[in-house]
């Protein structure tokens, strides 16, 4: 199977974190699946992800203190391989895993994701649990000296066949039941190893192959970021998405950094490789926190983080909590025009970044649909302005502004724009 063909358009979808941190269930999952299907599927979005701790017993119940239990109890079958805790998922008892869930999702033509921690359960190696297809136990593949700094679940998989075959036996499990997405975390940068932060490139190289072997077309995601650029080849190579940030949240900050960030990564999008600018963190958040809140981005700012991704050619997905979006929200997520950017065949490029102001172009290879955006990144009202021949247009070109249907004011060749502080304005020749 070609990799490359998995995902030939960056994935869109939903992710249980930024709301639910480490506590989602069964039902929730099938709610926001639920609205998905009815308000997001025709528009491209189709993930649904689990993200992290679903095979930990009472995850969350010690928040206060905690976010990942120390050493807590996970469920596991007689290999080492974490289950869904039935308590949460109570469609998994019995053995059955991920798979009545999955086949909910895929019942109403979406995919079903899961999110992992790399390696093999600590509790598994301290079991001497023995490594299917192996006459080998998982205290001989479990390298004790790599470790999560954050999450204290895994130890890394040393480089041998019998870890190999570890990997192997996981993707035999979830492509058995019907995972289509794996968000693979403390893999992409290592960053307790600060001198070696992509200490665990042979697992990303491990984690291919079993996907390979499966014989089921699993997307294959890496977290968390900073990516390294200088290793941007081997992403390329093994993976479908990497992060090219660390956790992104709500700070315009954050959001301002992107624009560098997504410079120093905009000649390695390409069908089925993707640098990962993280979810969108909109909406109703942070309940599994201990705080549930709306997003602290504004509108405007809402405007410049979508345009931003779409332009680039980052994955979308969603942090929020579905069945609480509000109609201007929906709105930001559902503009065709918009997410028509959203392609591997429109090339992007920041031609202008500085503290006050970025301007991006891309070009659509295959319609010949230009594109130009324009956004304020300083703290006042200004006057934004591009020469259309910088950004590849004739000075002549019948512009119209994607968000709101208006046409350009251009003159003598050069777009001018009226922005609010951190507004943005992105136009094509449609």
């Amino acid at each position: 199977m070609d990799k490359n063909k998995f995902a030939l358009t960056p994935p869109m979808g939903w992710n249980s974190y930024d709301y639910y941190d480490t506590t989602v269930n069964e039902e929730q999952v099938r709610a926001n699946a639920d609205y998905m299907a009815a308000n997001l599927k025709e528009f491209g979005w189709q993930y649904v992800v689990i993200d992290i701790e679903w095979f930990a017993h009472s995850a969350g119940s010690q928040r206060d203190k905690y976010q990942y239990i120390p050493f807590n109890d996970l469920e596991m079958d007689e290999y080492g391989r974490l289950l869904p805790d039935p308590e949460r998922f109570p469609s998994s008892a019995g053995g059955a895993g991920f798979k009545p869930l999955a086949d909910y999702v895929h019942s109403m033509g979406l995919k079903f994701g899961i999110h992992i921690m790399r390696g093999i359960p600590r509790i598994a190696a301290h079991r001497h649990m023995p490594v299917k297809g192996t006459e080998t136990t998982a205290n001989v593949i479990a390298d004790p000296s790599s470790i999560c700094g954050w999450n204290p679940d895994m130890y890394g998989v040393r480089n041998m066949p019998e870890g190999q075959a570890y990997y192997d036996s996981i993707l035999e499990l979830y492509a058995g039941w019907g995972v289509d997405f794996i968000k693979c975390d403390d893999i992409c940068n290592t960053n307790i190893y600060p001198h070696n932060p992509y200490s665990a490139r042979h697992e990303v190289e491990m984690l291919a192959k079993a996907i390979q072997k499966c014989g089921r077309e699993v997307v294959l995601s890496l977290s968390p970021g900073p990516a390294l650029i200088d290793k941007a080849w081997h992403y390329e190579t093994y993976a479908n998405m990497w992060r090219i940030t660390d956790d992104f949240w709500d700070d315009w900050k954050l959001l301002k950094d992107m624009f560098r960030r997504c410079e120093l990564w905009q000649n390695h999008v390409s069908e089925g490789c993707f640098p990962d600018c993280d979810m969108l963190p909109i909406g109703y958040l942070g309940k599994g926190f201990g705080h549930e809140r709306t997003t602290n981005f504004t509108f405007d700012e809402g405007h410049t983080m979508m345009t931003l991704w779409c332009l680039f050619g980052s994955p979308l997905m969603i942090g929020a909590e579905l069945t609480k979006l509000d109609k201007d929200t929906l709105s930001l997520l559902t503009n065709r025009k918009v997410l028509d950017m959203l392609t591997p065949k429109c090339r992007p490029r920041q031609i202008c970044l500085d503290d006050r102001k970025a301007v991006w172009k891309a070009a659509n290879r295959e319609t010949g649909a230009k594109y130009v955006a324009l956004f304020n990144l300083g703290e006042e009202e200004a006057e934004l302005s591009v020469e259309l021949q910088d950004a590849g247009l004739m000075a002549d070109a019948d512009l119209t502004e994607l968000w709101t249907g208006q046409g350009a004011s251009v003159s003598e060749g050069i777009l001018k724009v009226n922005l609010p502080a951190h507004a943005c304005a992105v136009y094509g020749n449609l």
